[in-house]
């Protein structure tokens, strides 16, 4: 009885690790437009996780591509939210502020700007403060770009 039954658990185990097709969002669709400059400002670190997100489109149909500028300017702030009896930090939040222009030959198309926060604890050890703080960062940044790549689809909607 033990053995059908380990049997059958590793069979379903199996089955569940080869039927299942996680694909990103942005990253096979084909899409009718091309990014065809991103101009950074600001935040080193932001500007680069955004332009990395952007880099993933493609498109195959090269006649009807619109090719598009992105301006992006980008901030980040991080402040005390709450502290202890003796003044320690007890919690931080992280804000990121992107401002970006998105054209099209010249022609400014939109102008927006995302703001994304997050609050986190403070950790008496520096080191793992500071990657918690790169994982925060990395995260709401690429998030910030998967919404500049949804407001270009919008425009392309239009």
């Amino acid at each position: 009885m033990n053995k059908i039954l380990s049997k059958t658990l590793i069979l379903f185990f199996i089955f569940g690790l080869t039927s299942c097709s996680y694909k990103p969002i942005f990253l096979e669709k084909d899409y009718d437009f091309e990014i065809k400059e991103v101009l950074p400002r600001g935040d080193k670190n932001i500007n680069r996780i955004i332009e990395s997100k952007l880099n993933f489109i493609k498109s195959s149909n090269e006649n009807k591509k619109k090719r598009y500028t992105i301006e992006i300017n980008s901030s980040k702030n991080r402040e005390i939210v709450s502290k202890d009896s003796k003044g320690d930090p007890l919690k931080f939040e992280l804000n990121i502020l992107v401002e970006y222009k998105i054209m099209n030959n010249n022609d400014l198309l939109l102008n927006n700007k995302i703001e994304k926060n997050n609050v986190y604890n403070n950790n008496s050890d520096q080191f793992e403060l500071e990657q918690k703080e790169e994982i925060i960062l990395e995260n709401l940044s690429k998030s910030i770009g998967d919404t500049i790549i949804s407001s270009i689809i919008n425009l392309n909607d239009n």
